[in-house]
């Protein structure tokens, strides 16, 4: 589905303005519900903006009149709602400043009525409802006029009669409610949310730990993989990104930064280990091919199950692969994201760009995969296809996908962030698909791009 034609539909934020964003605008997450109905962002400002389909107003309209009209086309979002998820702490103990910056934002499938998200930043995690309700208005004159007189004080012989204040309803506005907030389950910084395919319970990772949570308890989490050593110098490994089988409640996968994917079954063992469940990992590479950025590139930034659950990709900073989860030996696919790059690393090691964190994705129908780089663009290739590979840029003169040699960096920027004409500044961490549709919502800096394939 990759080689179909993408183009541009909608942008959301102050893509126009030239001056840098502010810090607490940048988008740090973006989350299609599993309806792709709504679409929520979160902000290092601690901030969740939640966006509406033209479907769902489509619906409401034919629920309103009784008239059937045809649903559009090409479907378009607008604003819903916004609410200050979380708020910048500080732990004394620890003398540790918590930043309020949304990490990952989960939405609760299956449920009819309210919706109902999570969001978490470093270390605490709020499950929300998202209803709406009925605002009205009190009417301010409680007094009937004669001759346009109006005196408020004391009798008057053009006051005809008082009358109660009355309510009138003015619309129906979408608000936030925080349900529960689960704290103290994390020593490190979480990184990772995802919701069994029940919906009941959830996990969290952090560095060292996944915690398995039931979403009705607050007090407590059952912690069901941790590889925290005795002694803290002989940490070699830390966890990455994790995720619940999409079907099956019992199954999950983590990724690591020694370039390796676990993938195990909660019904083998409860408290899963190192040597449990099937392992998908990199060739091991000889000394001679082994170079100082070699477990830094190596390192696994994100892993995701297809939406049938027959396959896995994880994405580290060089490469993107794709392994059928009943063949651990060798991934079926590895696509070559970064290669361009490879004489660069030192470059991109003093300047932090090699720890940059890019998510992938898949595509509604499992056809196409996604992941990010540079440059404002988001990288689309078909699962198993030709190799071929589709660019999209999101600038402000946004325009249908292009061919990446035409594509160049937009700003003029120090030897640090731009190397051969690319925009190390610009890049393209968060992204999400639509599970139904052809179409992908793009966090780029403070701004939201939705592209479609026609």
């Amino acid at each position: 589905m990759a080689h179909a034609n993408w183009a541009f539909r909608q942008v959301f934020g102050d893509r126009d303005s030239t001056e840098e964003p502010a810090d607490e605008d940048l988008i740090s997450a973006v989350q299609f519900d599993s309806t792709g109905d709504y679409l929520a962002t979160g902000d290092r400002g601690g901030r969740v903006v939640i966006f509406e389909s033209s479907e769902m107003t489509h619906r409401a309209a034919v629920r309103d009149t009784g008239e059937y009209h045809p649903p559009p086309r090409d479907i378009e979002y607008r604003f819903y709602c916004e609410f200050q998820s979380h708020e910048p702490e500080f732990d004394y103990l620890k003398s540790l400043e918590i930043e309020e910056k949304i990490n990952r934002i989960r939405w609760r499938r299956g449920r009819a009525g309210p919706l109902f998200l999570l969001s978490t930043n470093d270390k605490t995690i709020k499950f929300w409802k998202i209803y709406e309700k009925k605002v009205r208005m009190v009417s301010s004159r409680n007094v009937e006029m004669r001759n346009g007189a109006d005196t408020r004080s004391g009798p008057n012989p053009f006051v005809a009669a008082l009358r109660m204040p009355a309510l009138h309803p003015v619309q129906s506005i979408a608000t936030a409610s925080l349900k529960r907030c689960y704290s103290n389950g994390h020593t490190y910084h979480i990184n990772s949310l995802s919701f069994s395919p029940d919906g009941e319970t959830y996990l969290s990772a952090d560095d060292l730990r996944i915690n398995l949570w039931n979403l009705n308890t607050t007090a407590s989490t059952f912690n069901i993989v941790d590889i925290k050593p005795e002694d803290m110098e002989e940490l070699s490994e830390v966890i990455t990104a994790a995720e619940f089988h999409p079907t099956c409640a019992s199954t999950l996968v983590y990724s690591s930064s020694k370039g390796l994917v676990r993938m195990c079954d909660l019904r083998e063992s409860a408290r899963v280990d190192r040597l449990s469940g099937r392992i998908f990992g990199h060739a091991q590479q000889t000394e001679n091919e082994r170079t100082f950025f070699s477990e830094v590139i190596a390192s696994m930034s994100d892993v995701k199950f297809s939406r049938s659950g027959r396959y896995l990709m994880a994405r580290d900073y060089m490469t993107l692969k794709i392994w059928d989860v009943n063949m651990t030996s060798q991934p079926l696919r590895t696509i070559k994201v970064h290669e361009q790059l490879r004489s660069k690393l030192c470059e991109l090691y003093e300047s932090d760009c090699i720890f940059d964190k890019f998510e992938c994705s898949w595509g509604s129908d499992d056809g196409h995969v996604c992941s990010g780089t540079y440059d404002n663009k988001l990288l689309l290739w078909d699962t198993f296809g030709d190799g071929h590979c589709t660019t999209l840029e999101s600038v402000s003169n946004a325009s249908p996908a292009r061919p990446t040699s035409t594509l160049k960096g937009k700003l003029g920027l120090s030897r640090k962030t731009s190397m051969n004409g690319r925009n190390f500044n610009k890049k393209i961490l968060h992204h999400s698909h639509h599970p139904n549709r052809n179409l992908v919502a793009i966090g780029a800096r403070n701004s939201l791009y939705l592209f479609a394939a026609n």
